[in-house]
């Protein structure tokens, strides 16, 4: 294996460490070696004390194991140079066959460009001229992305890298394609016969994709710049996990069957005109907080930057299988947590059979595929309340991959490494999947481009700008919000809550973003609902409209009114963008019944925020 940029970050932080891991469990081969490359001018000894003293920081498996190490390492070679140095190549081939002689490697080699993709041409040239392509075995190379910058670019790489080699030579690695939980969705689709009957237009009603991230651009300033969020997840990762997931059934597991499947489904995503782009698609910046900076204060962005640190679409695939099925899409910097999850939202049973019953209408439901950073899959359904009428409650069933395996961590490049040295080029894109996700991204982008942006649109922690919720509620729906124990024990309220007291709250909880200024409770109205606030302020205000108080992150309103069945007794507005969850009347009752803790908790705050004395029995009563 030649890396090329062996003294950069990739290489100590993602491709060493999946070495090791490789090594660690006994998928290196014996024949294996490394020979490093960059500007750098170390030696053999150098780059092997270099990378044994990043290892331990960046390995992630549970224990190091030391000897597994010095093994690997020793097989561990590095020759200096520059891309231009004319010098290089041949020092590289002559150090190539003197490893393929110790090691036995029978002339095998994978090129790795961990190198920014202006220099993937010259590399595939020099390489090519040096006559590496000569002689027994199999001679491969893998480019890291991003594969281009818009399409021109990408289509011009494609015929740079392709000018001396063959497609089937040629591994663009997308590493978010190794992780088991992506890896999962084509099992998880054809190998079990009662989901794929149910995979199309007649049964689903919606699809989401949620790539959130909850650090800034970091240091990233420079190359984010240029970049922004359709290029740097839309158009690689999110494209990718698209096709996966709605491709029709391949023909069999072979690398071109999926790949084939994988290039008609995106090529038949709908491209956007202008105007379309205007009414399916948003964008957003993060602002600056109290203590953090906006993304145009970060360290080598524009002031005026409009590179967009969120986007949100509204997609369609344009064939039999999912015509007039919304796909939405959305990612972005700086939210409220990190967390990759696909929803798929499937049509409401009909709710006629449950007229003159306590039941008022059916919850959809959802199959939630977890990628990261919990890795599992959600089934999520409506049951029957224990007791003598027909009450539903929506519940879930899971399953953990880290349950129900006991597997180490991996950084998603093993499964890249290992399957190209095999010569498994299913997970890697082939030259007209690229071309075809470009061809979905460029209206975007163009359009966005040539139009002015009023940043920033969002504030930092929280779930992006307002307008993404509008898009997709203009379609009668909402996000599916993915809430987890850590976010309710923020509020006092439920810090305390056992396990089957928070999932109860979490499946009941519906998202609602507030714009500044909008009210969300008004005096005199009847209390139907309460509300938990993920992020922002609420402002409780008297009759003359000034500002009373000011309630804040995990703090709970309309909780009385709800209780009593009594009228407001003040209005409430967002002083600030503010995320809020809204638990129903019915819902807030039933989790009370079976919650006594919970029950105590609400006395307690009805006493000491408004002074009102609440009996257990009051408490209970519908």
């Amino acid at each position: 294996m030649v890396i090329f940029g062996a003294s950069g970050d990739l290489t100590k932080r993602l491709l060493v460490p999946a070495l090791y891991n490789l090594a660690c469990d006994g998928l290196l081969s014996d024949n294996f070696a490394v020979l490093g490359t960059a500007m750098e001018p170390w030696t053999t000894e150098q780059f092997r004390e270099r990378m044994s003293t990043e290892i331990p920081k960046y390995q992630t498996r549970k224990e190091f194991d030391q000897a597994v190490w010095d093994r690997l390492v020793a097989r561990f070679h590095y020759v200096p140079g520059g891309f231009t140095d004319a010098a290089l190549f041949p020092a590289l081939r002559a150090e190539v066959q003197r490893l393929d002689a110790a090691y036995g490697a029978c002339g095998n080699v994978l090129f790795y460009f961990a190198v920014a993709p202006r220099f993937f041409g010259l590399l595939c040239d020099r390489v090519h001229e040096s006559g590496f392509k000569d002689g027994p075995g199999w001679k491969r190379i893998i480019v890291e992305k991003p594969f281009g910058t818009d399409l021109e670019s990408a289509l011009k790489l494609n015929r740079e890298v392709l000018a001396n080699w063959q497609e089937n030579q040629i591994y663009r690695v997308d590493h978010y394609l190794g992780k088991e939980t992506v890896q999962n969705l084509l099992a998880f689709r054809f190998a079990n016969g009662m989901f794929e009957p149910l995979w199309n237009k007649h049964h689903i009603d919606n699809i989401q994709f949620n790539v959130a991230e909850a650090v800034d651009v970091e240091a990233r300033g420079g190359y984010y710049d240029s970049s922004g969020v359709v290029r740097d997840m839309m158009q690689n990762h999110m494209f990718q996990m698209l096709a996966y997931l709605c491709m029709e059934v391949p023909g069999s597991f072979e690398p071109d069957a999926i790949r084939n499947e994988k290039a008609k489904l995106l090529q038949s995503v709908r491209r956007y005109t202008p105007d379309e782009v205007e009414r399916n698609a948003v964008r957003g910046q993060y602002g600056p907080s109290a203590d953090k900076p906006g993304y145009r204060q970060e360290k080598d962005v524009n002031p005026q930057s409009n590179t967009e640190t969120y986007a949100a679409a509204r997609l369609y695939v344009d064939n039999w299988r999912w015509e007039g099925v919304p796909i939405y899409l959305r990612s972005g910097k700086a939210l409220w947590k990190r967390g990759t999850e696909i929803v798929v939202e499937f049509k409401r049973a009909p709710a006629v059979i449950f007229r003159g019953t306590p039941v008022n209408g059916l919850d959809a439901n959802r199959l939630v595929f977890h990628i990261q950073p919990y890795q599992g899959i959600e089934i999520q359904f409506q049951a029957k309340i224990p007791g003598p009428q027909m009450q539903l409650q929506p519940v879930h069933m899971k399953f953990g991959y880290g349950e129900a395996f006991k597997a180490n961590r991996y950084t998603g490049y093993e499964v890249m490494l290992y399957a190209c040295s095999h010569g498994d080029a299913t997970l890697f894109s082939r030259g007209d999947l690229v071309e075809a996700a470009w061809r979905i991204a460029q209206p975007i982008i163009d359009h966005w481009a040539a139009t002015p942006a009023e940043f920033p649109n969002y504030v930092r922690s929280t779930w992006g700008p307002k307008a993404a919720a509008d898009l997709i509620a203009a379609d009668g729906r909402q996000w599916h919000e993915v809430v987890t124990e850590d976010v309710l024990k923020q509020s006092p309220l439920f810090r305390d809550g056992d396990a089957v007291f928070l999932e109860q709250v979490i499946m009941a909880l519906t998202p609602r973003q507030l714009a500044a200024g909008e009210v969300v409770i008004t005096k005199g109205e009847l209390g139907r609902e309460m509300y938990l606030i993920e992020q922002g302020e609420i402002e409780v205000l008297d009759d003359e409209g000034a500002a009373i108080k000011v309630l804040t992150d995990g703090d709970v309103f309309g909780e009385i009114g709800v209780l009593m069945s009594t009228k407001r007794n003040a209005t409430c507005r967002a002083k600030s963008p503010t995320d809020i969850y809204v638990l129903s009347k019915a819902d807030f009752h039933r989790i009370l019944r079976d919650n006594s803790s919970f029950a105590d908790a609400i006395r307690t705050v009805a006493k000491e925020r408004y002074r009102v004395e609440m009996t257990a029995d009051s408490l209970m009563a519908e």
